[in-house]
């Protein structure tokens, strides 16, 4: 190969892909940028950056043609398929290997299914020593743990038009031509958006991704001058209900095949909020338990029968 059209989030990256498929060095070819990367608008509209990485004129090799060898003469007297010394040498050698294991310990040779009932059975015991430690917190501590994001607002929220954050969203709908009516709502420790009209879907984004993200930013204005932490909840067309129904009727739907099965189901990754939803619904559904695995972004929740 030549040469190596890759995309990337830069042009940079984009070359470092290019180069590990060509398994050369930059001094060893000529980049060519075919399209220009962009970051849109808080994501929206971003670009990839592609290249075209070629090799050097001086680079390119000279295909050699491939070598016949010549057949082996076979001697008469001699069968053609008789078993060799190598093949001899190879099979005494595995039986010194055979007799080898079997001196090693008992617990090497253990069967594998022994090993995997052993490993479930430890798990089984640290899941029941957690919920023992779990039953002995105080009430309010499992609460606090457990308790996913309120649906139900508090009842001393005041309507505003001043707000950093509703100013910061008006900002932001301006500069993306969006055309959206927003409703905020304040107390001391919590701010509630509503966001409506035509342009809400671009808002929502795909599974609620930009709706995060501008909540996150308006988090981050909301505590920037702020001594004490003030929550930020941004909602579009009732989208973050909707969502908590879909995971609840998910979590419940998942739980009765793992049941039937009694399979451990994987489900995709989701953020903090979405997984806390799911561990709620059905922390007190017999016959089944949850627990997370995997690293940010791709943290995941699992839906183990309980044996």
């Amino acid at each position: 190969m030549d040469y190596s059209e890759k995309w990337g989030d830069s042009i940079e990256a984009a070359v470092k892909l290019a180069l590990i498929d060509l398994k050369l060095t930059e001094d060893q070819v000529t980049v060519t940028v075919l399209e220009e990367p962009s970051k849109g608008f808080f994501g929206i509209g971003s670009k990839l950056a592609k290249v075209r990485v070629e090799k050097k004129p001086e680079m390119v090799e000279v295909k050699e043609e491939p070598k016949v060898e010549p057949k082996k003469e076979i001697i008469p007297g001699r069968f053609e398929n008789a078993p060799s010394r190598n093949k001899y040498d190879f099979r005494r050698e595995a039986k010194k290997d055979q007799k080898k294991e079997t001196t090693e310990p008992r617990e090497a040779r253990e069967p594998r299914e022994k090993r995997e009932h052993k490993e479930r059975r430890e798990h089984r015991n640290d899941r029941r020593d957690h919920r023992e430690r779990r039953d002995r917190e105080p009430k309010a501590v499992q609460a606090v743990a457990e308790k996913p994001v309120l649906r139900e607002r508090p009842a001393d929220l005041v309507e505003t038009t001043d707000h950093p954050v509703y100013l910061f969203l008006q900002e932001v709908a301006t500069n993306m031509g969006l055309t959206l009516d927003i409703t905020a709502s304040y107390n001391a420790e919590n701010v509630y958006i509503d966001i409506n009209g035509k342009d809400s879907g671009t808002i929502i984004g795909k599974r609620g991704q930009t709706l995060d993200a501008i909540q996150y930013l308006c988090s981050l204005v909301a505590n920037k001058n702020s001594e004490n932490y003030i929550r930020v909840v941004i909602d579009a067309e009732n989208y973050r209900a909707k969502r908590e129904r879909t995971l609840e009727q998910l979590a419940n739907r998942l739980a009765d095949k793992v049941r039937k099965t009694g399979r451990s189901v994987r489900l995709e990754p989701m953020n903090p909020y979405e997984r806390k939803v799911i561990h709620a619904t059905l922390q007190n559904r017999n016959g089944v338990t949850t627990r997370s695995e995997g690293e940010e972004p791709y943290r995941r929740v699992i839906i183990e029968p309980v044996r």
